[in-house]
């Protein structure tokens, strides 16, 4: 296989066999784009290496583009579901630690091998230089390269199947998320009415203050058989019909105070149109509906916005974000002049501008290997990965800072993610597929069962736990578990079995917190012995 070689020969080579055998699927399972790492496992036992510098480019940007993914879900998650994952990720984390420390105790494994053990288990680099630095010994590595492919493969092994043993329906899962997740976010409706009240008769929409009393938006109105879109001061008078956009409630409140529901048709006239705008101008974004002052300076009317495939109520403090669609009712004359206030312009949601991205990592890094320290006898830092991924997330939630805005497309994020990604799992497979069978040899098959049970039995007792006593979703407990194992290849192949964000905005509330209790763990361990 000298062809090999070549490195970016190679590289390309092992992805592309990674996605065809990943598109194999056996009773429904497929591996996906994690087939990639059991592709470079082999190619790494055949002596093929790829440089370190692509492992960490490909997991800075899988990294940051989940944490610009999950920030604007974080805080809300953490807020409503925070104290259930941190007890999972705390479980996971301890009762690994408490299997360490039983097999130095009773086992007579080295301590250096056995924290290093774990912290493979776990996946965790920042857990191999902590035990690395706590042990003063290089035995940590050889312990973390025994265990690390086994808790590689055993969490995307775990994660795959787990659904599949125990019958759960995804799909349900997902409905179920989404519906919890937009539970607020009632549907939204249109239904006509006739003016028949006498308390609104002869009186504006602004004197009657329609929109705040009852959160319907009027849309249109006909009078004397002409159908337009209705201004501030536009009267309403008995006999009209008007339209109105709104969720059931709020079609209820236009009911009481207007008049009763009408099967009749309301079309407007050639002058007017209502179709759909959508927000690509950055300066928009974080600016709400009202800023827009579409009723004053067109006397257009935006009756609901599209956001993430959910319909919002077009309430004038919503934020705007960008790729949310506007459906706005006006006057044809307007059409173009709205269009360019909006942006409305679909190829610029497929630009990425490449500053914020490489600014925000710059940002990650150096917040990374910010060091802090509890005395003499404790300190750490969150990392690479940890730096990383907490910048992002916050980068996320804030969207835009001046004219710089940190979030991309979806479409954009996707495919940084996937390349990433990819870059990562030829890397790790190939560097762990070299040392496999000589460490095997080397101190046989006891150390890749202590390892292999420190991946294992903390997921099934987390898994047991959170199902039994906290009910929750099963994609929000396949990240969790992935984040508190520190798994970036358990995250991708969750992420694949889902269209949601369940699992990313779940790995990144508690990766950061369960690798601050690795660190502590690996600390107290190393000092205990």
């Amino acid at each position: 296989m000298e062809f090999l070689n070549a490195t970016y020969l190679a590289l390309f080579l092992i992805i592309c066999i990674g996605f065809i055998i990943g598109n194999i699927k056996i009773k429904g399972i497929s591996l996906d784009v994690s087939a990639i790492i059991f592709v470079a496992l082999l190619f790494g036992h055949y002596g093929v290496a790829l440089p370190d510098i692509l492992q960490k480019i490909g997991l800075i940007l899988f990294i940051y583009t989940i944490g610009l993914q999950a920030g604007p879900g974080f805080f809300d998650s953490f807020k409503e579901n925070g104290k259930n994952l941190v007890i999972i990720a705390a479980l996971v984390v301890f009762s690994a630690a408490i299997i360490t420390f039983l097999s130095i105790q009773f086992l007579d494994i080295d301590k250096s091998i056995a924290i290093g053990l774990m912290a493979g288990a776990l996946t965790s680099t920042p857990g191999l230089a902590t035990a690395i630095d706590v042990t003063h010994s290089p035995l940590a590595s050889i312990g973390y390269g025994i265990a690390y492919p086994f808790g590689v493969i055993g969490v995307i092994l775990f994660v795959k199947l787990y659904p599949k043993i125990f019958k759960i329906n995804l799909t349900k899962e997902e409905a179920e998320y989404e519906e919890k997740a937009h539970g607020n976010l009632e549907t939204i409706t249109r239904a006509n009415f006739v003016v028949e009240n006498e308390g609104v008769i002869d009186r504006t929409i602004e004197d009657l203050q329609v929109g705040s009393m009852t959160k319907g938006v009027i849309s249109r109105i006909k009078h004397k058989n002409e159908a337009f879109v209705p201004k501030k001061n536009t009267v309403l008078h008995k006999g009209d019909y008007i339209r109105v956009v709104g969720t059931e409630d709020a079609l209820n409140r236009i009911e009481l105070l207007i008049g009763p529901r009408i099967d009749v048709e309301i079309s407007l006239g050639e002058a007017y149109i209502v179709q759909s705008y959508l927000v690509t101008k950055t300066e928009l974004v974080n600016k709400t509906l009202g800023q827009l002052n579409l009723k004053n300076t067109f006397n257009a009317t935006v009756t609901r916005v599209r956001r993430s495939g959910i319909d919002l109520s077009p309430n004038p403090n919503l934020k705007l974000q960008i790729g949310d669609k506007l459906m706005i009712s006006s006057q044809k004359s307007s059409a173009k002049q709205i269009s360019r206030l909006i942006g409305d312009n679909k190829s610029k949601l497929s630009d990425t501008d490449f500053f914020p991205l490489a600014l925000g990592i710059v940002i990650g890094i150096l917040v990374g290997g910010v060091s802090i320290s509890f005395g003499d006898a404790f300190k750490f830092n969150l990392g690479l990965t940890g730096g990383v991924l907490i910048v992002a997330m916050i980068l996320g939630r804030i969207g835009k800072t001046g004219n710089m805005l940190w979030v991309m497309s979806g479409n954009s994020n996707h495919l940084l993610r996937q390349f990433g990604l990819m870059l990562f799992l030829a890397v790790v497979g190939t560097n762990a597929g070299a040392t496999l069978v000589e460490t095997y040899s080397q101190y046989g098959i006891k150390l890749f069962l202590i390892g292999g049970l420190i991946t294992f039995i903390p997921m099934v007792l987390a898994a047991i736990v959170a199902r039994m006593f906290f009910k929750i979703n099963i994609l929000t407990l396949l990240g969790t578990l992935t984040g508190s194992m520190t798994s970036t290849p358990g995250l991708a192949a969750v992420d694949s079995m889902t269209k949601t964000d369940a699992p990313s905005v779940a790995y990144a509330t508690v990766y950061p917190i369960a690798m601050v209790l690795l660190i502590i763990c690996c600390q107290v361990l190393g000092l205990l012995f």
